[in-house]
């Protein structure tokens, strides 16, 4: 049964064990972004070099969501919040989720086998997040509290925003190694052969 829980940023490990493939969460917090796969390099790069980062994310979150960011009044306002295709970055994240000490990574598709192990070995789980959720999503922006590798666009900025229950999102993936991908996958393989009847005997009767 689906379980809903009302997450504040950071996280210890023992907490984000305690999520199951299903549950629903909310994040209330510091919630670091971006959609860059230049950003995702250097992250890559920086955990495998053990090199330090502007932002510390040990316990946070890293999530493929992305954002503008507008000055106004000479202050950096985030204007949404949209679902990025996680599996762009499927090269990426298991250097990133094993070298930083994160708890949660999401975005809408999934992630590769490889990460998953990583998730699994980290102690992280895998939210994933309403595709053309933007105006629910983007109601839990609070501001920016940081802004680096400016020289990027704003979307592929390493971004750490405030948010206050964001979500709804579903644990896609959990610090177990489960998934609801597989499972998806392995009740469509299951109902297969019966379609593929179905359709060798539609064909014989026309």
């Amino acid at each position: 049964m689906s379980r809903l829980h009302e997450l504040t940023l950071p996280l210890s490990e023992d907490r984000v064990r305690e999520l199951r493939v299903g549950d629903m969460v909310t994040l209330t917090g510091a919630v670091t972004v971006s959609i860059g796969i230049p950003t995702h390099k250097r992250l890559a790069e920086a955990a495998r070099n053990g090199d330090p980062l502007p932002v510390d994310l040990r316990g946070g979150a890293f999530f493929h969501l992305s954002t503008y960011v507008r000055e106004e009044a000479g202050q950096p306002v985030p204007l949404y919040l949209n679902p990025s295709t996680s599996t762009r970055y499927n090269a990426w994240m298991p250097d990133i989720v094993r070298g930083l000490g994160l708890r949660l990574v999401g975005g809408k598709g999934g992630l590769d086998d490889a990460s998953v192990a990583a998730l699994r070995d980290c102690g992280c789980a895998y939210l994933s997040f309403l595709g053309g959720g933007s105006p629910l999503l983007s109601r839990a922006l609070r501001g920016v509290r940081s802004s680096h590798w400016n020289e990027y666009i704003s979307q592929f900025r390493l971004l750490t925003l405030d948010v206050a229950a964001l979500g709804p999102a579903t644990v896609a993936i959990d610090a177990h190694g489960g998934s609801t991908y597989d499972q998806l996958r392995d009740r469509a393989q299951a109902r297969m052969p019966d379609i593929l009847d179905r359709l060798r005997r539609a064909r014989q009767a026309g």
